[in-house]
């Protein structure tokens, strides 16, 4: 059984070496792309200011298999938060953990006062995007904000207002 837990500062480095492992499994890792950004060799860091939460995922042996967190939109409009670095081990994908973590991901934006949540991702990521219109995710025609990830060319946005996660 797989469980998630907030980031701390011994779990960089793993979820630094899972971030580079599977971001070029999507062809994801030239420029333009998260796999590049400072912050993934300090997650807990980045993601220990206001506004912001990152979760690691665990094996039962402890052994951290993926993760995912939110932060306020970089550029964006008040309000709109980005879901970020939501990345999987192939051995944890498949088994509900995505859409547990995504859901906590949701309610704690929810409870940071966010309206809407956006995330960007690229072709190829078929089971993730399932996931994003299951739980209302809409498709949109551009990017929002700033974030540097020219890469990715597809983008999506929750309503997070009075909605439950």
């Amino acid at each position: 059984m797989l469980t998630f837990r907030p980031i701390q500062p011994p779990d960089d480095a793993a979820m630094a070496a899972i971030i580079r492992a599977v971001m070029p499994e999507f062809g994801a890792d030239g420029p333009g792309f998260a796999i590049h950004d400072p912050e993934v060799d300090h997650m807990s860091r980045a993601y220990a200011a206001p506004g912001a939460a990152y979760f690691v995922v665990e094996d039962p042996s402890g052994r951290l298999v993926g993760g995912g967190g939110i932060a306020k939109l970089e550029g964006g409009p008040e309000g709109v938060c980005e879901l970020r670095k939501m990345y999987f081990l192939p051995e944890a994908r498949g088994m509900g953990m995505g859409e547990a973590l995504l859901r906590h991901c949701l309610e704690v934006a929810m409870g940071l006062g966010y309206r809407t949540c956006y995330l960007e991702t690229l072709t190829g990521m078929d089971q993730a995007q399932k996931l994003y219109g299951k739980l209302g995710f809409r498709p949109l025609c551009s990017p929002m904000g700033n974030t540097g990830h020219g890469g990715c060319d597809r983008w999506f946005a929750k309503d997070l207002a009075g909605e439950s996660a």
